[in-house]
């Protein structure tokens, strides 16, 4: 498994070892559980349950639960997912039983995102097979179900070794689809799940073929979306491909990334900066398009009024906007590709 780290790059004789944004943990927030609202709240809930959770003998009645799972019912399937659910939201220890008593089928969605809630839980939830029903929510289930699954994504994720596996199950297109036609909270949960996802190289790829640029530009050009910085991020994440730098100027990202710099908050400023460093440090093409589009004003204004990092990278993006495109300084072939 390749997962990328950020590398040095030197200009000028001067290194830069991280063109990343200092702090990008806070464009987003961790999927909440129990978010689903998929279960109606039942006046005669088990007071069985109401004990489970109150007391350390919650075994016996979790087996039951995770059996009945099983049933040939799907109102009983419901319902036993509904307090597999509520277990593991109220009660660390039960998070551990339920996810070793087998509780990952299809109907328990909510219930995984929970279990998956303690870190302990994250490589037996995997290995016990929880993926391949996750992608089949994403795929087929309601609105709220898709979020959720999501959110589990994002959870098994943070284990490395996860990455690939969930790539490969075919969650990246489902999860763009999620990004560019979910509701709000579906394009935040797909665009968190999907920037974890994209340390690894082949995500990446899969995400640009599955046409991830176009929903993120799209958001990016939104001001009033409240996509603006989680749509920055993954970007920033994927252009380190080259086939995401052609989609992102083939869907006509550069202007949308001018545009932040001229009138985005210092944080958006400096993310677009970065993205557009990254853009343009091996390509000719790609600088002689930022520079027409009107970059290097707004670029000197940055230089004065940004913040160190985002001052730093103006200073080397204007550098390379003014060398010269053509005869011996732009004779490398890494510099005519686009």
């Amino acid at each position: 498994m390749e997962t990328e780290n950020p590398s040095n790059y030197t200009y000028m004789g001067r290194t830069f070892s991280d063109l990343s944004v200092d702090d990008d943990s806070s464009a987003f927030s961790d999927c909440n559980s129990d978010r689903s609202g998929e279960f109606p709240t039942a006046s005669n809930q088990s007071r069985r349950l109401l004990i489970a959770c109150a007391t350390d003998n919650s075994d016996e009645l979790i087996r039951q639960l995770v059996s009945d799972l099983e049933s040939c019912s799907i109102e009983d399937q419901k319902q036993a997912a509904m307090e597999i659910r509520l277990l593991a939201k109220n009660k660390s220890e039960n998070r551990l039983k339920i996810a070793k008593a087998g509780a990952l089928q299809e109907y328990g969605v909510t219930a995984i995102l929970n279990l998956s809630l303690c870190d302990e839980n994250k490589e037996l939830i995997a290995s016990s097979g929880a993926i391949k029903p996750l992608v089949r929510a994403l795929r087929t289930a309601t609105a709220t179900a898709k979020e959720n699954a999501a959110c589990a994504l994002l959870r098994l994720s943070q284990v490395e070794e996860n990455k690939v596996a969930i790539g490969r199950s075919g969650a990246i297109p489902l999860l763009v689809n999620l990004l560019e036609s979910g509701g709000i909270r579906g394009k935040k949960d797909a665009s968190t799940a999907l920037y974890s996802l994209c340390s690894v190289k082949e995500n990446k790829i899969r995400a640009v073929h599955a046409g991830i640029m176009k929903p993120l530009v799209e958001l990016m050009a939104d001001f009033g979306s409240n996509m603006v910085d989680k749509s920055a991020y993954v970007m920033s994440v994927l252009v380190s491909v080259a086939e995401a730098k052609a989609a992102l100027v083939e869907e006509g990202g550069i202007p949308v990334l001018v545009e932040i710099i001229e009138v985005g908050s210092q944080r958006r400023k400096e993310i677009a900066v970065a993205i557009l460093l990254q853009i343009c440090e091996e390509s000719v093409v790609y600088r002689t398009m930022v520079s027409r589009e009107g970059a290097i004003p707004p670029l000197v204004a940055l230089t004065q009024s940004g913040t160190n990092r985002a001052k730093q990278k103006a200073e080397t993006l204007i550098e390379l906007l003014r060398q010269p495109r053509s005869g011996s300084a732009a004779a490398r072939p890494s510099d005519v590709s686009a």
